[in-house]
């Protein structure tokens, strides 16, 4: 006989386009302060309308500047439930953990790749926290999201790095440098999860990386990271040859 498991849903979303940049086009001295850009805007809009039908039960975010503000657009116009801080889903610290921007030609090199180093036990993301250190506090605390019995529906808005390990966590990868699993601006991921006995037993991953204000992705060639590094260093002064 068929018995229907106790399955549950994660909408686990990437935060929207950063504006990382002033309007005068200079660099946000705090990245952990930025907040959207307007194609960012729209990018939340979008995925805004094609979550209208889901009825969330509890929604938390890293607490970040460019995290809170996807999530607004997503649970805009709902009643419940209240957005939650979890401050352990913050994206992988950089060498400062403010992540000020001081020296930009460095910051620019690495930034375009900023898990070259993955791989190695020891790798860092720009000087900062290592890989097994980033996981070591995102992996808990998604833990004590499952854990929680209370809701059916869950919304987390987080940032591409700390999706990356949710989603090798649930399907049993390693970190990779090579080869990524790649998270475009508020990008919806799907999971859900059974449980028995409190237990979780399955992950199903029904949807990676859907951005609905583009599905074709026509058009998305560089990562956002490529695209960060690029806008960057359109801002160095012209070196004489």
């Amino acid at each position: 006989m068929f018995k229907e498991p106790d399955r549950r849903r994660i909408y686990l979303l990437r935060h929207a386009e950063a504006a990382y940049l002033k309007a005068d086009g200079t660099p946000v001295a705090d990245t952990r302060l930025a907040g959207l850009t307007p194609d960012g805007e729209a990018q939340a809009r979008a995925q805004a309308q094609a979550l209208a039908e889901v009825e969330f039960d509890r929604a938390v975010c890293s607490g970040l500047a460019r995290t809170r503000a996807t999530a607004g657009f997503i649970l805009a116009g709902r009643s419940r439930p209240e957005l939650e801080i979890v401050p352990a889903l913050e994206e992988v610290r950089g060498g400062d953990r403010g992540q000020r921007i001081v020296d930009m030609e460095a910051w620019i090199a690495h930034v375009a790749n900023p898990w070259a180093d993955a791989e190695r036990p020891d790798g860092r993301f720009l000087g900062g926290e290592t890989f097994a250190e980033f996981g070591g506090r995102v992996l808990p605390a998604y833990a004590d999201l499952v854990r929680d019995t209370t809701w059916r529906t869950l919304l987390i808005v987080a940032h591409g790095g700390v999706n990356r390990v949710i989603l090798n966590h649930v399907m049993n990868l390693p970190w990779q440098g090579a080869v990524s699993i790649e998270q475009d601006a508020c990008c919806i991921n799907v999971i859900d999860v059974d449980s028995e006995a409190g237990r979780v037993v399955r992950h199903l991953v029904r949807a990676i990386n859907v951005t609905a204000y583009n599905v074709s992705k026509h058009g998305i060639v560089l990562t956002d990271m490529e695209k960060t590094a690029q806008r960057f260093a359109a801002l160095l002064p012209t070196r004489a040859p």
